[in-house]
């Protein structure tokens, strides 16, 4: 099992503009795609300006190919660019990471 663990930072008073944005033309079409995400987090304490998001993959491989498909899907372009034009995210952070073994989900 694989998690795509992602961590997004906007800029100081977007966040609710970016996630209402991403609610409204991305989020559907990432579903479509990826699946259901493990979690997906506001903060609410420290770094009040992000939020993080986790998606499980069976492998490295599977994950490959469900982004691949996500990233030639024009609806999804469509939102990367809206989401471009708006501004909001200063930074993100993707960590890949896999159970511990004494841990089975």
């Amino acid at each position: 099992m694989l998690y795509d663990v992602r961590t997004y930072t906007c800029r100081a008073g977007t966040l609710k503009r970016h996630l209402a944005l991403y609610a409204e033309h991305g989020f559907d079409i990432q579903r479509r795609h990826l699946g259901e995400p493990l979690a997906y987090l506001q903060t609410e304490t420290g770094n009040v300006n992000s939020y993080t998001h986790i998606w499980v993959f069976a492998d490295a491989a599977d994950r490959a190919s469900k982004r691949a498909a996500m990233q030639r899907d024009p609806a999804w372009a469509s939102y990367l660019e809206k989401s471009a034009a708006a501004a909001y995210l200063v930074s993100q952070e993707t960590r890949l990471m896999v159970p511990t073994s004494f841990f089975k989900p």
